[in-house]
C-alpha cells in the first residue's frame, strides 16, 4: 500500500523529471554502420543478414570475446593544465568534439596514501555536477578524477542540446558510446597509474553506473566500486524509465522489449555479473525506494543477486527517487555513504 510519504516522493520526482523541456523524440535506427567499427564486425561479415540478426550475432560474439571488445590502445597524448586532463580517445567517432576526452582532477592535499577516484557522473549531467563529490573526496585524502562521459558537456557535438547521442533509438549507436565510456574510464586509469595512483576507486551513478561496472568488470586494477543507482538489463530501464520515455516512443514502434533486450545484451551488466563475481572486488550498491528512473524492483535484483554469488558488498536503500538523490538533504546522505566507503577502503 502507498504511503502518504511515498505519494509525494513520487509526485516529487515527476516534477523533476518534467523540467526539462528538451526532450527528442528521434527516428529509431538499428545503426549498423556504427557497428563496423567495433573489432567483431572485422571477423564477421553480414552475409545477407538483416539489421536485428547480425546486431545479435555481434552481441553474442562480443560476449564471448568482450575483453576484445572492450580492449584499446593507452593514448599517447595525456595532457593536463589548470586540473583539467584530456586526452584523445581510442574510439573514433564522427565527432571531433566526442574524440577529445575531458577529466577534472581534484588532487588531494597531503594525503597519507596515493590513492583516487574516478568519478562517472549521470545522463545528461553538466560539466560542473559531481564536481562537490570529488572536493569532498579530495579534503578526506583521495583524489578525484571526474570523468566528462561521451557526448557530454566539452564533448557534446554542436547540434545536441542534450546527450542524446549516448542513449537513443539508434541501437548500434548506442552500443558504441558504452563501448567508448568504458575504454575511455580504463584510460583514465592509466593515467592515475602513471601518477603513481596504484589504488583506483570507481563511482558511477546512474547511466555512470552502468558503464563503470562495465569498465571495473573488465579491469582488475580497479579494485573498489560504488555504484551509486544500479540496475539490470540495459533494454529494461530504457523501456521503463521514466527519464527515457521519449527513447521508448520511438523503439517501441520498430522493437518488442525482448529484441531489445537482445539486440543490447553485451552492454548489460548481468551478462557479467557471475565474473565480476569472481574478481574479490569492494562493493557498495546504492539504490532509491522510490524510483521510477531505475524501477526498484530491478535494483533490489542487483542486491539480490550480489548475495547470492557471495560479492564483498554493502547495499543502501535510500528514502528517495532517481532525481531527488540529488536532493537536500538526500545528496549530503548520499555522499556521505560514497565517502565514507572509499575512505575506509581505498
Amino acid at each position: 500500500m502507498e504511503t502518504l510519504y511515498g505519494r509525494w516522493m513520487l509526485a516529487w520526482e515527476n516534477r523533476l523529471c518534467s523540467r526539462a523541456t528538451n526532450r527528442v523524440v528521434r527516428p529509431f535506427e538499428w545503426g549498423i554502420d556504427w557497428a563496423h567499427r567495433w573489432p567483431v564486425a572485422q571477423k564477421i561479415p553480414r552475409n545477407g543478414h538483416d539489421p536485428e540478426q547480425y546486431l545479435r550475432v555481434l552481441n553474442q560474439a562480443a560476449l564471448e570475446s568482450s575483453d576484445e571488445f572492450f580492449a584499446y590502445q593507452t593514448p599517447a597524448d595525456f595532457s593536463i593544465e589548470s586540473n583539467l586532463l584530456r586526452f584523445s580517445s581510442p574510439v573514433e567517432t564522427p565527432y571531433p568534439e566526442n574524440n577529445r576526452v575531458h577529466a577534472q582532477w581534484f588532487p588531494a592535499q597531503k594525503a597519507k596514501k596515493r590513492v583516487a577516484a574516478l568519478v562517472v557522473p549521470h545522463w545528461n549531467a553538466s560539466a560542473t555536477q559531481h564536481n562537490a563529490l570529488c572536493a569532498g573526496l579530495a579534503r578526506l585524502g583521495i583524489s578525484a578524477l571526474r570523468l566528462s562521459m561521451p557526448y557530454h558537456d566539452y564533448r557534446m557535438p554542436a547540434e545536441l542540446e542534450r546527450a542524446d547521442y549516448a542513449v537513443s533509438s539508434n541501437i548500434a549507436r548506442t552500443i558504441d558510446a558504452t563501448r567508448q565510456a568504458v575504454i575511455d574510464i580504463r584510460c583514465c586509469v592509466d593515467w592515475l597509474n602513471s601518477q603513481g595512483y596504484q589504488r583506483v576507486g570507481l563511482v558511477g551513478t546512474s547511466l555512470g553506473s552502468c558503464y563503470a561496472f562495465l569498465a571495473s568488470v573488465h579491469d582488475p586494477r580497479i579494485e573498489v566500486n560504488v555504484f551509486n543507482h544500479c540496475s539490470t538489463y540495459f533494454a529494461d530501464v530504457v523501456w521503463e524509465g521514466l527519464s527515457s520515455q521519449h527513447v521508448r516512443q520511438s523503439l517501441e514502434a520498430a522493437v518488442t522489449l525482448e529484441q531489445l533486450r537482445e539486440t543490447w545484451m553485451v552492454i548489460s551488466p548481468p551478462n557479467y555479473i557471475e565474473r565480476y563475481a569472481t574478481m574479490k572486488k569492494k562493493s557498495m550498491f546504492i539504490y532509491a525506494r522510490y524510483d521510477t528512473t531505475f524501477p526498484v524492483r530491478f535494483s533490489r535484483q542487483v542486491v539480490e543477486k550480489a548475495r547470492e554469488l557471495g560479492l564483498d558488498h554493502r547495499s543502501i536503500e535510500m528514502p528517495c527517487g532517481h532525481y531527488t538523490l540529488g536532493e537536500t538533504p538526500f545528496k549530503f546522505i548520499d555522499g556521505f555513504h560514497i565517502c565514507s566507503f572509499l575512505k575506509r577502503n581505498l
